[in-house]
């Protein structure tokens, strides 16, 4: 008689997530392959020549701009916070995917995630960076960006800590730093792997030099997962506080619309939103590129769409909240502010995005939409522009609208406004690709822990 081998849950779980028969070898060779390929695909090479592109018209843009002024903006009275600031919130709430994707799945023990965390965390710094730009040039004089430092004896002065600016600067930073840390430390045994298979000596210096004369030895196994545990612990509040902060710049103002406690949850869901959005559409356009669909699954695309729709949810429950609250108050300055959103003349940034970030979603209820990628793919980009519409209802519609009707005026951007941003796109990808070509774009080492060997009783289990 012969009896069929019952698999093991792990087994079950490894076929989803790895599905091919897989092995550490051929796990090895396909994500190492990557960037040790001779020849780098034309696709590649095409994006990189737009993202140069791009790049070239935000430098050209920002340098123009620092020469005139902040005049060639189309900001005015009462809009004094154009388009700078709606980028640099919505780029801040892209980055917050990465982290909560490595810190706090991995606290979490969600082995999913495994096979799309270095696409997170990387997206996560290349967007603050990109964030960072718009502090600097939307306050003018860009010359003294160094005031933000607290360096008071040499300057004689100390910064306003009680400007929400201030906080933004420095929780921006510490979540960059951290979130560099935490990208370096989980790149280290990989970079090893590199340095061991390189085939010219100047890739193996430079590979090793990086790698910390790792060694994969038992020791440091353990020294790497208790500090890549310890950063995943405090990169996890910085998720939740980063855009709280942010959020306070404008729930810190007694201007209608701003004025609320629901900011910082309310901000924080739509960053964790765009950010899975963004998540998405960059390893979509990988796993095609680079032929990685049997390391890029659909079961993550699935469990991705998942946290989408239930982002997605929180987000609609917040706008609805909104309205509510307006309401409830009997405050007629702010009942007026969120019907001029919804009906006056930028109703059609309102509807932009309640149709992206809340009707759009809702088809992921159903399996069949979270396992069709081109659905995936075109949903991915729509929240992303529903986010930054978001942003666009929170700071323009919001402000061409005051209190007083005779400082009343529409807002209309200019090319620069539109160059700046779209050049923005330049320097993200710019340094997006470069890590797709010279590094392992998913960690080889964690992707490992999902097959049933990884399990020391494997073969063992009853």
């Amino acid at each position: 008689m012969i009896h069929n081998k019952i698999k093991s849950k792990a087994e079950i779980r490894a076929e989803k997530l790895l599905p091919g028969n897989q092995d550490f070898t051929t796990i090895t060779d396909d994500i190492a392959g990557v960037p040790e390929q001779k020849k780098t695909p034309i696709q590649w090479w095409l994006l990189f020549g737009l993202a140069l592109s791009l790049l070239a018209i935000f430098a050209g843009s920002v340098g123009f701009l620092i020469w005139e002024g902040t005049g060639i903006w189309g900001i005015n009275n009462p809009v004094f916070w154009g388009w700078a600031i709606i980028n640099f919130v919505w780029w801040v709430g892209i980055g917050h995917a990465g982290t909560l994707i490595s810190a706090i799945l991995h606290l979490f023990r969600q082995n999913w995630r495994n096979a799309i965390n270095r696409f997170a965390e990387t997206m996560t710094l290349f967007a603050v960076i990109c964030a960072l730009v718009f502090p600097g040039i939307h306050v003018g004089r860009i010359w003294v960006a160094y005031w933000f430092l607290p360096i008071p004896n040499q300057m004689g002065m100390w910064p306003n800590m009680r400007s929400p600016l201030i906080w933004d600067f420095f929780a921006v930073f510490t979540y960059f730093t951290v979130s560099l840390l935490f990208w370096y430390t989980g790149l280290i045994p990989d970079l090893a792997t590199l340095r061991d298979r390189a085939k010219t000596n100047l890739k193996r210096k430079i590979y090793g030099f990086f790698a910390l004369g790792w060694r994969g030895g038992n020791r440091q196994w353990q020294h790497y997962e208790l500090a890549y545990l310890v950063l995943a612990g405090i990169s996890t509040p910085l998720v939740l506080s980063v855009h709280s902060v942010v959020s306070s710049d404008f729930a810190t103002s007694v201007i209608p619309g701003w004025h609320t406690t629901i900011f910082p949850p309310y901000f924080v869901a739509g960053a964790i939103y765009s950010g899975f959005g963004m998540v998405m559409t960059l390893s979509i356009i990988a796993r095609k590129v680079y032929n990685l669909g049997h390391i890029i699954t659909l079961e993550h695309l699935d469990k991705m769409a998942q946290i989408m729709l239930l982002t997605g949810c929180m987000v609609g429950y917040a706008y609805s909240m909104e309205f509510f609250v307006a309401w409830y108050s009997g405050n007629a300055y702010e009942s007026f502010a969120f019907v001029n959103r919804a009906l006056g003349p930028y109703w059609w940034g309102y509807w932009a995005m309640i149709f992206c970030n809340v009707v759009v979603p809702q088809f992921f209820w159903f399996e069949r939409y979270r396992r069709h990628i081109p659905f995936l793919f075109i949903t991915s980009i729509l929240v992303n522009i529903g986010m930054w519409f978001e942003r666009f209802v929170i700071v323009v519609i919001t402000l061409h609208r005051d209190f007083m009707p005779g400082a009343w005026a529409m807002y209309n951007p200019t090319i620069f406004d539109v160059s700046i941003y779209i050049g923005t796109f330049g320097l993200f990808f710019t340094g997006f690709l470069l890590f797709l070509r010279f590094l392992p774009m998913v960690s080889i080492a964690e992707a490992k822990l999902v097959l049933p060997e990884s399990n020391p009783h494997h073969g063992h289990e009853e």
